[in-house]
């Protein structure tokens, strides 16, 4: 375990979502989980697990009607709490966010310059050829040659690895604490994938920058981080030091996904799958919420909610953790039940 201090800190954290004339809609529940400076903690999940939401909590971008329970601190303070100057501080310094499409996010009207010197002339107090001087050899360290010529240029002459790149460099440029990547390689092939990470996972080591990296590849985050949390249902699951994570699994959900990884096994043989649909957070009943997928449960998983307790230097949700330890091998082909 690490004994750095944490920089962020997540306690009891849910979030609800307010809509006229109809119940309230939870969409996350009961999170909790920590991130000391310079450590990489990654979230993964199924789309719907509600681990894009915890992020952008944490940047507060939540959609209009939601509500949060639980607590988000920044070195100790409430970034719920936070007003004014300090929480144009904390959003335009302290914290930074990569966002998975970077051609939502830029303007494509205006210069990548003007979206790269935004912050540095707006909220540092530099001047414009201030803020290219600072940004002109970021652009070089993550790959990018020729930045002057590259500020002058609008998104659509970038390609989605360029674009993609300059979202790094815009989060970096202001010299974050917390740096929270949203997905950022979902609309990247294979190969631009492989180094857009390999920048991020570089420069954060250089800078000693906190991480919390979303993604729905378990086997990508175990690359790049420290830590690994496992969400369904909006809930964590499983929480386990990335070196451990093949080999010591003890959720069923966990180890469903380890093993849908294609890998380099029979040629045209089946992947296991886990059955049914992702659940989301208000779909959960009482019970466990991967009860109903799960070739393990019994009745006691579907009445009775598991808590996250620690084992070790990681934690799991699950009732028969113990009883299952190292005999969680997911049989294949598995069939979708009907």
């Amino acid at each position: 375990m690490s004994t750095r201090p944490n920089l962020l800190d997540v306690h009891g954290f849910g979030i609800d979502l307010h809509r006229p004339r109809r119940a309230p809609l939870t969409l996350v529940r009961e999170v909790g989980f920590a991130v000391a400076a310079g450590e990489a903690l990654g979230l993964v999940g199924e789309s719907g697990s509600g681990k894009s939401l915890t992020s952008r909590a944490l940047v507060r971008l939540l959609p209009h009607g939601a509500e949060t329970r639980g607590s988000l601190t920044f070195e100790g303070e409430d970034v719920a709490a936070m007003r004014g100057a300090r929480l144009t501080r904390y959003l335009s310094s302290d914290a930074a966010m990569i966002f998975q499409n970077p051609r939502a996010h830029i303007n494509p009207v205006y210069p990548v310059g003007d979206f790269l010197t935004e912050a540095l002339t707006c909220h540092s107090g530099l001047t414009r050829s201030e803020a290219e001087a600072r940004v002109i050899p970021l652009l070089a360290e993550i790959g990018i040659p020729d930045g002057a010529r590259r500020l002058n240029q609008y998104p659509h002459q970038l390609s989605g690895g360029l674009l993609q790149r300059m979202m790094i460099a815009a989060a970096l440029v202001v010299e974050p604490r917390l740096v929270l990547a949203d997905e950022p390689t979902t609309a990247l092939d294979v190969t631009t994938q492989q180094d857009v990470m390999a920048i991020l996972d570089e420069q954060r080591r250089d800078r000693g920058l906190a991480m919390l990296f979303v993604t729905h590849d378990l086997e990508l985050a175990a690359a790049v981080c420290d830590r690994i949390a496992v969400m369904y249902a909006g809930t964590i699951v499983e929480l386990r030091p990335a070196a451990d994570l093949h080999s010591a699994r003890r959720h069923p959900y966990t180890a469903g996904l380890l093993a849908a990884r294609p890998g380099l096994g029979e040629p045209g043989a089946r992947l296991p799958v886990i059955p049914g649909r992702p659940a989301a957070a208000h779909d959960a009943g009482p019970g466990c919420p991967f009860a109903a997928r799960c070739a393990f449960a019994e009745e006691r998983c579907h009445v009775e909610r598991p808590p996250l307790i620690p084992d070790g230097d990681g934690a799991t949700a699950c009732h028969r953790a113990d009883e299952l330890d190292g005999d969680l091998e997911i049989p294949s082909p598995v069939k979708e039940r009907t």
